[in-house]
């Protein structure tokens, strides 16, 4: 436990010393700061217009910000995810800095769990913080609470977390710049298999639903992300609750009882993976 906790302070002083946290809390008070800006002024103009017979223009406005809001959130989850792990064995193995943490009795198996867990905790206790506070500026501004608020943060987390086991694995394989660039085509596979789903739903093509479907689920970040979305208005029905399924970036789907537990299979053939290669790999 001890030797763990020792690689967690080492990536996470590495990450001060590059200035890493700096460019991710500048990014962060950008968008908190435009996120509030925009939802007082969505909210400001609702209480202006008549909204079409059927549609709850608050539950709309709210749910379709906040989603957009999530997203940010997320993408901004991916970038601390990626700054922590892009260069956490090739990297550092180039720079010389690996060889001396993995030898006995501290093992590879001992270093990949620890910069995992520690990527994991930080990230995830960065995207809870960040909905928590979004979700607070739109029930200030707009008077509006999604149906369900703590399981859409809690799936953030999972889905960032998904996001720096992507990242950890990939820098067993990858130089930094490679494995930076590779996370974030794969965060944007995602996007578009969400936007797929969008399209689907519009057209009613079965097709283009079942690609998007599959497609979230071999990157499950994206299902845990529809599923989130879901959750926010969960008990909404009506025309609102069909025209908020459409969702931003990804429609708003269920993921259904067995998401978690593919989740954590995911999750553990991404370890497997990443020791497998781990374990092959000469320094």
């Amino acid at each position: 436990m001890s030797d763990g906790l020792a690689i967690v302070g080492y990536a996470l002083r590495e990450s001060v010393r590059k200035r890493m946290f700096h460019v991710v809390i500048v990014l962060t008070a950008g968008f908190i700061g435009l996120f509030w800006l925009g939802t007082n002024e969505l909210f400001q103009e609702l209480d202006t217009i008549t909204p079409p017979e059927g549609i709850d223009a608050r539950t709309l406005v709210g749910a379709t910000v906040l989603g957009l809001g999530m997203f940010g959130t997320l993408f901004l989850g991916t970038v601390l995810a990626v700054f922590l792990t892009l260069s956490a064995v090739r990297g550092d193995a180039e720079r010389g800095l690996l060889q001396p943490l993995v030898v006995r009795p501290l093992g590879r198996g001992t270093f990949l769990g620890a910069r995992f867990a520690g990527a994991a905790a930080v990230c995830s206790l960065y995207v809870t913080a960040v909905y928590a506070t979004i979700a607070a500026i739109v029930h200030v501004e707009g008077d509006w609470s999604p149906d369900r608020i703590v399981t859409p943060g809690l799936e953030l987390a999972l889905a960032v977390s998904i996001l720096a086991g992507l990242s950890l694995l990939g820098s067993v394989f990858l130089s930094s710049t490679a494995n930076g660039v590779a996370v974030f085509m794969v965060f944007g596979a995602g996007l578009v298999a969400g936007l797929l789903g969008q399209i689907g739903e519009a057209l009613d093509s079965e097709t283009l639903r079942g690609i998007a479907h599959d497609a979230s689920w071999i990157l499950p970040f994206e299902a845990l992300y529809q599923d989130a979305l879901h959750r926010l208005t969960a008990d909404t029905t009506g025309f609102t609750g069909f025209v908020l399924q459409l969702g931003p970036f990804g429609g708003a789907q269920a993921g259904g009882g067995s998401l978690l537990p593919w989740v954590a299979a995911y999750l553990a053939l991404l370890a497997a993976a990443a020791l497998a290669g781990f374990a092959r790999k000469d320094l």
